[in-house]
């Protein structure tokens, strides 16, 4: 058997049953794609059936406000994928007139749709033959093939699409592609893959040459940035408080927060104190309080945020208060939902 008969084998006997994988509609595929980048499926499918359940056609996401769909997507992060989704969802209504182009180069004309979402929808819903490399598919061909290129490198990225090109099967892409991404999910694992199991171990240069561990390799290019956020968490007689809206183009950009002093370093009370008091732009203070004596590390890709919660009682009603039962309307980061949730007023 092929590499990709003993990939297509393995999956007819283990694929899971997951929602998108009994329908070519490509809305369903598309949306199933674009939430479960970066995010694993068991978190992911309560998001798919949600966004289902709020809109059934791409049309109602296309006329869903921004607002809706960041607070439905709420807790899932890398919040540009949201964005991109209903811009994504526009295009194709007021371009498209409501249907997917059912082409790799039409799919990855749209806003957000890169190579590996193009080719996905491409060979799920229209049969293209179009092969998929995601971080599985990588996973599994550099194990395999003992492909020691870095995967994010100009390099790796081109060799591996062509090697993936080769190797694919091209009269059952729909279930080849699937079969891949399964099999660098559950069988060929990030961590303890179950090789003495594997229907590839016979072949598999990685395993014959003690490898698994160390394949495939990545670059590491990140640089963390530290960042000490100090959210102030306004609070009037009537229990009513402020929000406002994150601008430009960097971290949450469109959420909601409460007002926030970002700081060079950890701020202690004497200092936070002292730097309310000169600040003109903010409500009188009847009193002011810390709620979280250690800071909340906060872990994004390029970010750690090192964050506290402080808590100001105004002498005055807020001029532009929202009710504290309100603001969980609002679309707000994980970290400032944790934080609302668990707060007692």
């Amino acid at each position: 058997m092929s590499f990709s008969e003993k990939i297509l084998a393995w999956y007819h006997t283990n694929k899971r049953e997951l929602p998108w994988r009994s329908t070519r509609d490509p809305y369903k595929i598309w949306l199933s794609e674009i939430i479960l980048q970066q995010t694993r499926v068991a978190q992911g499918m309560p998001y798919y059936q949600r966004f289902l359940e709020a809109f059934p056609s791409v049309r109602d996401l296309a006329d869903a406000s921004e607002e809706t769909v960041l607070k439905l997507w709420q807790g899932l992060g890398y919040y540009s994928r949201a964005r991109n989704l209903h811009a994504t969802a526009k295009m194709v209504v007021n371009e498209y007139e409501g249907v997917f182009p059912d082409t790799y180069e039409g799919l990855k004309s749209l806003k957000g749709v890169g190579d590996y979402t193009a080719s996905a929808v491409a060979s799920i819903c229209f049969d293209v033959p179009e092969p998929v490399v995601d971080g599985n598919v990588y996973r599994v061909l550099a194990r395999y093939f003992g492909v020691e290129l870095p995967i994010n490198s100009t390099e790796g990225i081109k060799y591996f699409k062509e090697l993936a090109r080769e190797v694919m099967d091209t009269k059952n892409i729909r279930d080849y592609n699937q079969g891949i991404m399964e099999f660098g999910a559950i069988q060929c694992a990030p961590k303890k893959p179950y090789c003495l199991l594997c229907p590839l171990q016979d072949s598999c240069v990685a395993l014959k040459e003690n490898k698994v561990d160390v394949l495939p390799v990545k670059l590491n290019k990140t640089k963390i940035k530290e960042r000490y956020f100090n959210y102030l968490v306004f609070l009037d007689e009537d229990e009513n408080t402020l929000m406002e809206q994150r601008k430009g183009r960097g971290i949450w950009q469109n959420l909601y927060q409460f007002p926030l002093l970002e700081s060079e370093r950890e701020l202690q009370t004497e200092e936070m104190e002292n730097e309310l008091t000169h600040k003109t732009d903010f409500p009188d203070m009847e009193s002011f309080s810390l709620y979280n004596k250690e800071p909340i590390t906060h872990k994004l890709s390029h970010q750690h945020l090192y964050t506290k919660f402080w808590i100001v009682k105004t002498e005055d009603k807020l001029a532009k208060g929202i009710s504290w039962q309100k603001i969980t309307d609002f679309p707000v980061p994980v970290l400032i939902a944790d934080f609302i949730q668990t707060f007692k007023i």
